[in-house]
């Protein structure tokens, strides 16, 4: 038995007074014992040396053995503190709250970086819901605090969580990639319990932030970060160009030359052409079709140019161009007469601060739009996530920062 109690030197406080082989379950069954020369502390507030108040047999399970389950039977007991009263005694091996031991508690989370909770608890012969609650405590102890110390610089983004337009709000810190914040929601009351989070000194170390034209992020940084820069996004505001100008002008386009079919079929079918980047436009074919297309139409070629044009604004390193060329830009806009054209531009112009603020602080979403990504594939191996709590935290365990 002096073998065996070296083999589990990890029972502190214990010994291995015997191990027998359930028949019906097929588990090893450990039988511990107290350490004689052992002192018992109080879980509540870590004095040692104290008298026993009373003990119960418990049953809790430990990493598997020789392909069978193992169980640690042993007495759980109480001692009396002067200063608590009657508590549990302190068991440094004894996960709290689980009847699991440590280690396989630290096993199952680590298996679950890259498994699903169902491949875990098949592993382990646990049910999925224990699995599942070991999984949420640890990530709990790991991400209950904000951490923003050091943090001058932050993106927010939305991502779909469910269908029927139901979304979350993620924020990061973008130099390390490390995700401080998720929510369900993209409200202002939403995004609030963040920043109010912060004491008053991290507020003040945030100098720029970089989001979408969503009003309620911008609204929220105005409000307790009223010296950040927001920064508006390459992407967004391009893709927003593409939907409200490109699209619409090229559908306006096919609906006027309804009657010549040829022309009217290459407008229509032209929608991926116009919007991708000339560089991506891989084959002789499609440049040929564009060239074709843009030589046949006037309007079509110029929201094509302007889109180029447009992009240029996040180049520049310094605000005085950037501006100089907002103003080109906008003027040949209303040169053009172009009625979406026109409307994009009196929509983006109480956006144009953050767009020429780029200059100055080049952050972009280009980050988040990654960890989008790699949300969306966190919830498609669930098969979604119906705790909100457990999904957010999964989500920082993803993303704890690159270089920390």
């Amino acid at each position: 038995m002096d073998q065996c109690s070296v083999l589990f030197e990890y029972f502190q406080g214990f010994r291995i007074s015997g191990i027998e082989l359930d028949r019906d379950s097929r588990d090893y069954i450990f039988t511990l014992e107290p350490d004689s020369t052992a002192s018992c502390s109080c879980s509540k507030c870590g004095r040692s040396g104290l008298p026993i108040h009373d003990s119960t047999i418990r049953r809790v399970r430990d990493l598997p053995a020789f392909g069978h389950g193992s169980i640690i039977e042993f007495p759980r007991r109480r001692v009396l503190c002067p200063d608590c009263g009657p508590q549990l005694e302190l068991v440094s091996w004894l996960c709290p709250y689980m009847r699991l031991t440590r280690r396989l508690a630290d096993n199952i989370s680590w298996f679950l970086i890259g498994s699903t909770i169902r491949q875990v608890s098949r592993l382990f012969q646990l049910d999925w819901k224990t699995v599942k609650n070991v999984h949420k405590l640890s990530l709990r102890e790991r991400f209950s605090q904000l951490d923003l110390d050091g943090v001058q610089f932050l993106a927010m983004d939305e991502f779909a969580i469910q269908k029927g337009h139901r979304y979350a709000t993620v924020i990061i810190e973008p130099r390390h990639r490390r995700v401080l914040w998720v929510c369900r929601g993209r409200s202002r009351e939403d995004v609030r319990p963040f920043f109010e989070a912060m004491t008053q000194d991290q507020r003040k170390a945030i100098l720029a932030v970089a989001m979408d034209m969503t009003a309620s992020y911008s609204l929220e940084v105005e409000r307790y970060c009223p010296q950040a820069a927001v920064v508006y996004d390459l992407f967004h505001v391009v893709a927003k160009y593409g939907r409200e100008v490109i699209d619409r002008v090229r559908v306006d386009e096919a609906n006027r030359h309804r009657d010549d079919k040829a022309v009217r079929r290459l407008v229509k079918g032209s929608r991926w052409l116009l919007l991708r980047n000339p560089e991506n436009i891989g084959s002789e074919k499609d440049r040929q079709r564009l060239r074709d297309l843009l030589d046949a139409n006037e309007a079509l070629s110029i929201v094509y140019i302007l889109k180029d044009q447009l992009k240029r604004l996040w180049k520049y390193r310094h605000k005085g161009y950037a501006k100089r060329a907002w103003d080109q830009w906008k003027a040949l806009a209303e040169e053009s007469c172009i009625e979406p054209l026109l409307k994009f531009v009196a929509r983006l112009e109480p956006y144009i601060k953050g767009i020429i603020d780029h200059a100055r602080w080049p952050l972009n979403t280009s980050v988040l739009e990654g960890i989008n990504n790699k949300i969306k594939v966190i919830k498609r191996m669930a098969y979604g996530y119906r705790d909100d709590e457990y999904f957010f935290l999964r989500i920082k365990e993803a993303f704890p920062g690159i270089g920390l």
